[in-house]
């Protein structure tokens, strides 16, 4: 008996180990995740405690749903800042809020006396101001009816589980360039109310890439060139920055590529992370959904810039300042690279303004932002294509394309986690937005059964 139990243990010890995380890890998780989407939600979408436990904090990732609601809240409304304690209050962690970059996780360790070491390059809170309502002429009356009995039977769908039985919608919104046709919010809800974006902020990154690209500080086809990949035996050198926003780098991104705890809820930094992966395939060969290549594409920006404050205020000045969207957050980690494969908190009028961008061909008011041929760009299929049966992929925006009939082929969307869309169809002239809060585990808002069913109310 003793000879087989040293064999069994000897052939344990040889299995290889699965990468897990350990209870104080997943504590610090739980707690960060708690403390950001509390700070988020109060200061950027000025949610009161109990939306937040309802909104952001129910039907959420398994990994911290059971253990949150065990953890209690500090928030210092005056400095504008929250602190979470786990594991019986030994430890903490801290998420702070500042005007236009909502808020940031200090690391795990880090202290109240830390929260003055903050960046703070803005003073003004644009956010605070009232939504103006431009560049639409016409605008229907928020949460009243558009005139047509057709589309408000839809939206009223849009607000039930007829698009899914996890849907829970906190807004619609329908717009041309000149007219918002509809608009209608959940209870609580206005339109300066923001909200996460979760990957929705892909295709807001890819935007502001888009920025940069027409002022030719960077171009889609240059290597990434990041300092982390400098040696010369180094192949990751050969990743181009095309790569990196066709999601096809060939890195390493686990067995699920938009699992990333670390940087998401753990006070990790880009820098800490994503460069520092190793390749798996050949660069361009693969798509693989990787929340790091959006990541590592405002990398390569901000190491094209080359000074913090200046790539800091880059996407406002030369991007969101210029279209109205002044109720954007795009959040960062501690060392100030944006999070935008996710942490951007923006409202439903923002998203739409985004979308009148494209629909423009990259022009506002005159001014080219975007370089011309900018949506043609991103709504090219990648040469490595998402498995049959999801929607294609161009350039961090996904494709609506041939494998979906019932919409028009030049149809673009940004998806997020919990029902975050926004989809662009430059043949109708239309933008349509989708935000929600939508189950964990659940079937989620259908996108393509509801944009499918407001083109066909729109034409009766």
């Amino acid at each position: 008996m003793k000879r087989y139990l040293t064999i069994a243990l000897a052939v344990s010890c040889l299995a290889p180990a699965q990468a897990e995380e350990t209870q104080t890890t997943v504590n610090a998780y739980t707690a960060g995740y708690k403390a950001n989407f509390t700070c988020s939600a109060t200061f950027n979408g000025n949610k009161s405690n109990p939306q937040i436990t309802e909104d952001e904090l129910t039907g959420i990732y398994s990994l911290v749903a059971e253990y949150i609601h065990t953890l209690d809240s500090f928030v210092d409304t005056t400095n504008r800042w929250v602190r979470v304690e786990y594991d019986g209050g030994k430890r903490a962690r801290y998420s702070v809020w500042r005007p236009r970059l909502g808020c940031v996780d200090l690391p795990v360790g880090a202290t109240q006396q830390d929260i003055e070491k903050v960046y703070k390059p803005f003073t003004e809170n644009t956010a605070a101001q009232a939504d103006s309502g431009e560049p639409w002429q016409q605008r229907n009356g928020v949460n009243e009816s558009t005139g047509n009995k057709s589309l408000d039977t839809v939206i009223e769908q849009a607000f039930s589980k007829h698009y899914g039985d996890g849907a829970r919608t906190s807004a619609i919104l329908i717009a041309t360039p000149d007219q918002i046709i509809a608009e209608r919010y959940k209870e609580n809800f206005t339109p300066e109310t923001a909200q996460r974006t979760w990957s929705v902020a892909k295709s807001i990154g890819a935007s502001v890439i888009g920025a940069a690209v027409q002022q030719d500080i960077v171009k889609v086809d240059q290597q990434a060139g990041l300092e982390n990949w400098s040696h010369p035996l180094d192949p990751r050198q050969h990743i181009t920055l095309e790569n990196l926003l066709h999601m096809a780098s060939g890195l390493d991104s686990n067995q699920a590529g938009n699992r990333t705890d670390r940087v998401y809820m753990g006070g990790g930094l880009v820098s800490d992370t994503a460069t520092q992966t190793a390749l798996e395939v050949e660069p361009g060969t693969r798509w693989k959904y990787a929340n790091n290549d959006t990541m590592l594409a405002l990398r390569v920006l901000r190491e094209s810039i080359d000074n913090t404050e200046t790539f800091v205020h880059f996407p406002y000045q030369s991007l969101l300042d210029k279209i109205g969207m002044h109720h954007t957050f795009l959040e960062t980690d501690w060392q100030s690279d944006f999070i935008l494969s996710s942490q951007v908190w923006t409202t439903s009028r923002d998203l739409a303004r985004l979308g009148v961008l494209h629909l423009q061909n990259g022009v506002w008011e005159g001014e080219q932002i975007l370089p011309k041929d900018w949506l043609s760009y991103i709504s090219k299929p990648a040469p490595a294509q998402p498995p049959k049966g999801a929607p294609g992929y161009g350039a961090q925006w996904w494709l609506y394309n041939e494998r979906f009939p019932e919409l028009p082929n030049d149809t673009i969307a940004a998806r997020g986690n919990r029902g975050q869309f926004l989809l662009v169809i430059p043949s109708e002239n239309l933008v349509v937005v989708r935000r929600g809060y939508d189950l964990a585990g659940e079937q989620g808002f259908s996108e393509h059964d509801f944009t499918r069913d407001v083109l066909k109310a729109l034409k009766q």
